[in-house]
């Protein structure tokens, strides 16, 4: 029971702190905790390209660097943002509630966390408390802000229709490159200065992602301010 609690506890974290951050026009708690459920689901399709990639020769220990790099961009990064993208796409961003920005980043945080959070039930079950609390610092919160600036360009791209599908892209190849460098770090080698390498990337990737949340959080208040969300209530 402890194991699991370790293992549930960030996502669950992140994702009331994205929700009570969203002050002004709180999404529906049904969406949300389906796009949770959502992305745990979607663990399956990385699950399926992996096995096939290590089928072919691909793996993180592949002895050079070229290789490892392949892995880490080419199939983990790839396979899982693009199965959190396709939630995020074809199950939130339709939905009428999908209203402001800040909502690109909600919804898919959302996804990235019930994705982290099956991710993290699995490894802590294996590796034990240890892994868990590593991972509470560095795995979960990675997860966090590739959906952050994924979700920043997708809440952007709902209403720039005529930069629709290049933001879309935008927001999915930022998160596969900053998933594929966190990764590929943690894959080259275990010692302090690839392991550094993969702190510094996802400090990068948080300061951006503050700064994404920022920004779409005063569009929210500025909306708020032009009653924006009672003329469309």
């Amino acid at each position: 029971m402890m194991l699991l609690a370790l293992a549930v506890a960030p996502g669950f974290a992140i994702s009331l702190f994205i929700y009570l951050m969203d002050r002004y026009d709180r999404e529906p708690v049904g969406l949300l905790l389906k796009c949770f459920l959502l992305g745990m689901a979607c663990v399956v399709l990385p699950l399926v390209i992996q096995t096939f990639a290590a089928s072919l020769g691909f793996r993180e220990d592949s002895g050079s660097l070229i290789g490892t790099a392949a892995f880490a961009y080419g199939v983990v990064g790839f396979s899982e943002e693009l199965a959190k993208f396709l939630v995020l796409r074809y199950v939130a961003y339709p939905n009428k509630a999908f209203n402001e920005p800040l909502d690109g980043i909600v919804y898919a945080v959302m996804i990235g966390m019930g994705f982290a959070t099956l991710e993290n039930i699995a490894y802590v079950s294996k590796y034990g408390v240890g892994t868990g609390i590593a991972r509470m610092f560095l795995s979960v919160p990675a997860h966090a802000t590739f959906a952050v600036l994924m979700g920043y360009y997708a809440g952007f791209a709902k209403f720039a229709r005529q930069r629709e599908t290049a933001l879309l892209f935008r927001g999915w190849l930022i998160a596969v490159f900053f998933h594929g460098t966190y990764d590929f770090f943690l894959f080259t080698g275990n010692n302090i200065l690839t392991l550094g390498a993969s702190v510094i990337t996802l400090f990068i990737a948080i300061r951006l992602s503050a700064k994404a949340i920022r920004k779409n959080k005063a569009i929210s208040r500025q909306l708020n301010e032009q009653h924006y969300f009672e003329d469309n209530a």
